[in-house]
């Protein structure tokens, strides 16, 4: 098995066989806890405006994303998972637009299989590529904005990787935690408390919490990541 690490948008375009888009802070995170919560389906998407029409077409959706890490104008909620309850998504579908995140499955045009991961997930994300023993595997770690790197991914990538090379991190969680004061330090800044709570770092380095991965497939040119149950 080949496992190549690519990063930022112009990695998700050279991804290629079964492709991890990677976000912990926070979208993948996020999506994780809305199955966790019973949400039915979510639809990831690339722009504002593709998630406005599908809510004018089908209200009852939920729309939920971020543009520089504040909830979209007229998105009923943020990119936070702290701050979505269950009954608001509950059997419900979710649109779901980010500034890295969902750009990620956007542009891996030539994966042959797209699955996302985060901290919260990566050991079943690694299991699910055992399983499936494809020849090649791109780890992608969107970072900021997709745009610049971002330790929390890379570390989840590098946990991924170390599982898969059979040879697993002993010290992942510890190090989650210790990206408080290395690279999460937003999270704890008074000032950014609206739109980065403490309580979204706190759920996003939950290592390995959830037993599921998040497989995206497209149908009718509309995205679905949908839940894979554990075995």
């Amino acid at each position: 098995m080949e496992v190549q690490i690519l990063r930022l948008i112009e990695g998700a375009k050279r991804a290629e066989g079964l492709t991890v888009i990677i976000d912990v802070f926070r979208a993948f995170s996020l999506e994780c806890y809305l199955y966790d919560r019973g949400a039915a389906l979510i639809h990831p998407v690339g722009s504002i405006e593709e998630a406005r029409a599908l809510k004018a077409a089908r209200p009852e959706y939920v729309l939920i994303g971020e543009r520089h890490g504040k909830k979209c104008d007229g998105f009923d909620f943020g990119n936070s998972p702290s701050t979505v309850p269950a009954e608001a998504v509950r059997g419900r579908t979710v649109v779901h637009t980010t500034s890295a995140g969902t750009q990620g499955i956007i542009n891996a045009q030539r994966a042959e299989e797209i699955v996302t991961g985060s901290l919260v997930n990566a050991a079943a994300v690694a299991a699910y590529i055992q399983e499936r023993r494809p020849g090649k595997v791109s780890l992608v770690c969107m970072g900021n904005e997709g745009v610049r790197p971002a330790p929390e991914d890379e570390l989840c990538a590098e946990y991924i990787k170390s599982i898969l090379d059979g040879t697993p991190l002993p010290d992942v969680q510890e190090r989650a935690f210790a990206m408080k004061d290395r690279g999460g330090e937003h999270f704890f800044d008074p000032r950014n408390q609206e739109v980065f709570p403490e309580a979204d770092f706190w759920a996003c380095v939950q290592c390995d919490k959830f037993p599921f991965v998040l497989r995206v497939r497209r149908e009718n040119g509309l995205l679905t990541s949908e839940i894979i149950p554990e075995k």
